[in-house]
């Protein structure tokens, strides 16, 4: 099968864009769902066999530069979480297509194209000029 084309490769990512913006709303992480023994001797979780209390239910997600937060949902609460982090999903699976599309278009695409200029063949990019006060760490 041949590769496609630069028209069918820029058709695909409006595609994958149109469904990105049907996701909806989303938000990361997971639900656990726990039982817990209260620690009382006289409470019906204290006997051999009972799970504990609950089900209760916990949405965690690790934030970036952070620990792992967390929160406990209301009964009410559950679905609608569950269908956020679904969608999470899907948004993740579109992004990373569209990356894949995108990065099938920058090969595709012309050298001399108007979309990005590029450095001359085998010539190094090079960096910008210091400003005056910054001296270079080595």
């Amino acid at each position: 099968m041949s590769e496609p084309s630069l028209p069918e490769l820029e058709a695909e990512r409006e595609r994958l864009y149109a469904q990105l913006s049907e996701v909806g709303d989303f938000r990361r992480g997971s639900v656990s769902e726990n039982y817990r023994k209260c620690g009382k001797p006289n409470c019906a979780c204290a006997q051999l066999g009972h799970p504990g209390h609950g089900p209760r239910f916990l949405w965690t997600r690790t934030v970036r530069g952070e620990k792992t937060r967390g929160r406990q949902l209301a009964a009410s609460e559950v679905e609608k979480v569950r269908g956020e982090l679904a969608a999470y999903r899907e948004f993740a699976s579109l992004a990373e297509r569209i990356v894949e599309v995108n990065e099938a278009i920058c090969e595709a695409r012309p050298a001399g194209g108007t979309d990005a200029p590029s450095a001359p063949e085998g010539e190094k990019g090079g960096s910008a000029t210091r400003s005056p006060g910054r001296k270079r760490l080595r």
